[in-house]
């Protein structure tokens, strides 16, 4: 999120209750704005549409294909998107404008395949065991890619800092889902869960649309260098295992709890586990501020000394880089523990809210006993993947690898010893392996610090490498020099 710690600076500077609040409401606008946008049209359009009074099967599988179509566009996405934000940043460095078309194709075409190798089978056994009309299957298969196109689109608008204009789009394209749902339903007398899914699908469209217009503005010439985007998976492998493993790590737990006798099976299809799912949604946006915090004090505050100290590092004197180098640790640490603080007075305030207000608007029972744990549990989780920005700066490959594979693969071990446990234990498994992941990022980090200086000066080669015999280790032959000095003195 380069780029947004002017913006902000230039807000707070001011130093004003109000300045606070516009710099809070700003650093939303740019962050989780999209995903409440989204949540919002859904709630307008089944508060004015009665979606209450549709049949609960109905009503089960409209919830379950909205619900499967942004887990599986997220994770469908998630192997490609990191690598790609790297060669579009390393490209945008070198001024290789024109190479980045044929990162977008060939991003594109690859996010597709993939998602159409998972959602087509999904597809076609929805229709054919679970009996659901091919107008509804298709209209979901068509909002699911076209989720995977927005979402995917959105990291060419974030390289290009234009953070605003996704916000923009989505509230474009949810107003637009809005629209005709009302007229679908009240001019055209669609089914309301028809009319509803059919309406969100053209709005995620149009936000695709949108997106897509704006990269092809924003960069018009195409070299068609295919294969060097090829070349960054093969180089930075990790990117891809690292980025797929965070975010199966959030999903894992619910996936281990589908399988459970608290499960509910739609159109022998659709798998979901009701209570569990909405106290992990409660949870999330219980800690989802700290996403906020982060961003705006990372940008405001640790990207002006990591750019000091990468400067200092070009040419500045020993004593200068080893100045800039404790300021930036320094930095990073007060940014973590700030962080920490404050999110943890915001969670307990929303925590003891939530506990409060939802039971008088139905959310009671084995929900409220499920979610103290999980708020716990993305608490951790939300402070781990803060400190993995970190290692993102400092290009640790091997560490962001470890720490999310041990997140992983602890937060899918406790999710299966907790099924074993009482509902209030239901979420440890999400508690462990974020505090395990935590662990491993903090530990990377101090390694970091304390070998900064070979990471930085001694990472690199003096000769390019290259496919071949290897060169003579010989640099100098004395004898030979002496019979050119005796031929040149004759």
């Amino acid at each position: 999120m380069a780029g947004i710690g002017v913006k902000l600076n230039s807000i707070f500077e001011k130093n004003s209750i109000v300045a606070n609040l516009v710099g809070f409401t700003y650093s939303t606008a740019v962050t989780v704005a999209p995903m409440f946008l989204v949540i919002l049209s859904i709630l307008l359009m089944g508060w004015v549409l009665e979606f209450n009074s549709v049949g609960y099967v109905d009503r089960e599988l409209f919830s379950c294909t909205v619900l499967y179509m942004f887990i599986f566009s997220l994770m469908s996405v998630s192997p490609f998107n990191a690598v790609l934000s790297k060669y579009m940043s390393d490209v945008i460095y070198e001024e290789r404008y024109q190479d980045i078309l044929p990162c977008y194709y060939l991003g594109l075409a690859m996010n597709l395949a993939l998602s159409c190798l998972i959602g087509v089978p999904f597809c076609l056994w929805e229709h054919f065991v679970g009996g659901v009309k091919v107008f509804y299957v298709f209209t979901g298969f068509c909002g699911y890619i076209s989720l995977v196109m927005a979402i995917y689109s959105m990291i060419y608008l974030s390289i290009c800092k234009d953070y605003e204009k996704i916000s923009l789009f989505f509230a474009i394209g949810m107003l637009e889902a809005f629209i005709v749902s009302l007229i679908l339903r009240f001019f055209f007398h669609w089914n309301i869960t028809e009319a509803m899914l059919f309406a969100l699908l053209t709005g995620i469209f149009l936000i695709a649309v949108l997106e897509y217009s704006f990269v092809k503005r924003y960069f018009k010439r195409n070299s068609n260098n295919y294969r060097k985007v090829l070349g960054y998976f093969k180089k930075y492998w990790q990117l891809v295992v690292n980025n797929f493993l965070y975010i199966a790590g959030m999903y894992v737990h619910n996936f281990v709890f589908w399988n459970t006798d608290m499960k509910m099976v739609v159109a022998d299809t659709f798998v979901c586990n009701q209570p569990y799912d909405m106290a992990s949604c409660l949870a999330m946006f219980t800690n989802i501020s700290a996403t906020i915090i982060f961003i705006a004090n990372i940008e405001m505050h640790f990207h002006e000394k990591y750019k000091a100290f990468s400067e200092s590092v070009i040419g500045a004197k020993k004593a200068d880089i080893e100045n800039d180098k404790r300021q930036m640790f320094r930095q990073m640490g007060i940014s973590l523990m700030n962080l920490a603080r404050i999110q943890f007075i915001i969670t307990v305030a929303i925590y003891l809210l939530c506990v409060v207000m939802l039971p008088l608007f139905g959310f009671s029972g084995l929900v409220m006993s499920i979610y103290p744990c999980l708020a716990a549990g993305y608490f951790i989780l939300f402070l781990m993947y803060s400190a993995m920005l970190f290692l993102y700066y400092f290009n640790d490959m091997s560490g962001m690898v470890m720490a999310t594979l041990s997140f992983f693969a602890v937060t899918f071990i406790g999710s299966i010893f907790a099924t074993r446990l009482d509902e209030i234990w239901y979420g440890l498994g999400v508690v462990l392996g974020s505090f395990t992941g935590w662990t491993v990022t903090y530990m990377r980090l101090r390694w970091i610090e304390k070998n900064i200086d070979r990471h930085v000066f001694c990472n690199g080669n003096l000769m390019k490498r290259g496919k071949g015999e290897r060169p003579s280790s010989k640099v100098f032959d004395r004898n030979r020099y002496m019979e050119k000095i005796a031929e040149e003195n004759s």
